[in-house]
């Protein structure tokens, strides 16, 4: 992923000095358990810990890799001149290079995803503050983009919260299928390695052995992991839809905000634009595009081929690093929205009284209409309202079929705006606790 869409975090766990380092720490863990059974000598495994500071050379082992055509030999190669090479000749013993491999990326993912999930619980803070914030702050429901009942900005932030809330567990659940380790040998049989060194390496790595491997993993975990992070990244464009839909000119019931000094066009010096929440749009998009090529990785030939490699080596960082820079940056916006509340008053009142049709609906029928007969006595008055821009309460209060089903007070009475959001504490309850 490109510098302007990451953050340092995240980007170190993929860096080439990283993987080495996660790389060695496999080797060297994998020689103490060999020693411990008495497979190589413990000389031989405690040489191999004098490299535990060692910085390796990226360059270097790329040097090798150009000859040898393989990355694991290449380190395997540069880890032993720092060691000797006769201290190193039983480093990587009754192991392949998947074992190496899959181990050390499912370890990048378990850190990817505990960032993920720190990320996570910030923007959730964020969400729950603006919900309280504007629990009784209310503007229009919307459906199809047309006025519908009224609601409550905070049941906004609410619904948000909530759906973040599942995306949480979503990457608990993400992180713990991916959190196993293997090291079994070129068809996971075990015949040149004991299980105990699986078990050994994968409890300092803080993994689970694979219960079965073959060559690899199994990539239905990897699939379900990337698959978690396209809905979080789904819900995140669904977040950002709905702050780019409110800050439209014609809606303007909130807004980013807008810093000082900040330009919104080259051409148009009045512009603000929702350029934040248009980025994590984009963004979103970039993280799905991980999602179907993990699922294809799944169906691997017998035991192993290498046709998920090349894939993994761009989804994993790409997907992990654009999810959290867009986790963080819809925190931002959170954190920082501007919400009108007067306009979302005028928007409400742009048809004054049309979003009360249902109320006005339900009462003639309680009152003895069939539901036909009031339908179409309270469309009527709407279309007129929506035609000519009147009071949807003056036309109905006009209508003789309507107040003698009704009367005048009872009419006026549908009109109470606090009836809509007479139940908030108690959606509230139900998302907050």
């Amino acid at each position: 992923m490109i510098p302007r869409y990451s953050r340092p975090e995240m980007v170190a766990i993929w860096s080439p000095e990283s993987k080495f380092r996660i790389w060695y720490e496999i080797e060297a863990h994998a020689c103490d358990a060999m020693a411990d059974i008495g497979v190589i000598p413990r000389e031989n495994a405690d040489a191999v810990w004098k490299a535990k500071d060692v910085e390796f050379d990226v360059v270097r082992i790329d040097e090798i890799e150009a000859v040898t055509k393989h990355d694991v030999i290449a380190f395997l190669t540069h880890l032993a001149e720092h060691v000797g090479s006769d201290e190193a000749r039983f480093v990587h013993q009754g192991m392949t290079s998947s074992d190496v491999l899959d181990t050390c990326f499912n370890v990048q993912l378990v850190r990817a995803a505990d960032i993920l999930i720190a990320d996570m619980d910030l923007l959730l803070a964020a969400l729950k503050r603006r919900a309280i914030e504007h629990k009784d702050t209310v503007r229009v429901g919307r459906s199809h983009g047309i006025h519908a009942e009224p609601t409550t900005m905070g049941l906004t932030f609410a619904r948000f919260y909530a759906e973040m809330d599942r995306n949480l567990t979503r990457l608990r659940t993400a992180r713990d299928e991916v959190a196993t380790g293997a090291i079994s040998g070129a068809v996971g049989t075990f015949a040149n390695i004991d299980p105990a060194v699986e078990e050994h390496v994968c409890g300092k790595l803080g993994l689970s052995p694979e219960p079965i491997s073959t060559q690899v993993i199994p990539r239905d975990r990897h699939a379900a992991f990337f698959a978690a992070l396209g809905v979080v990244a789904s819900s995140i464009e669904n977040v950002a839809t709905e702050v780019r839909h409110m800050q439209r000119t014609e809606v303007l019931e909130g807004a980013e905000f807008f810093s000082a000094g900040q330009k919104g066009s080259s051409a148009m010096p009045h512009k603000k634009n929702p350029v934040l929440t248009e980025n994590l749009t984009g963004l979103a998009r970039t993280v799905r595009m991980a999602v179907i090529p993990a699922m294809e990785n799944v169906t691997l030939w017998h035991e192993r081929d290498i046709s998920h490699s090349s894939v993994e080596r761009a989804i994993g960082p790409d997907a992990t690093i654009t999810l959290d820079f867009a986790l963080h940056r819809l925190t931002g916006v959170i954190d920082k929205m501007l919400i009108f509340p007067d306009n979302m008053m005028d928007n409400m009142n742009k048809f004054p009284g049309l979003v009360m049709s249902q109320r006005v609906l339900l009462a003639l029928t309680q009152a003895g209409v069939s539901r036909e007969d009031a339908y179409a006595m309270v469309q009527r008055n709407a279309l007129k309202v929506w035609e000519e821009r009147t009071d949807f309460q003056e036309e109905l209060l006009g209508d003789a079929d309507v107040v003698a089903a009704l009367g005048a007070d009872e009419i006026k009475e549908k009109f109470d705006m606090a009836y809509h959001t007479k139940h908030v504490d108690t959606i509230f309850k139900r998302v907050f606790g």
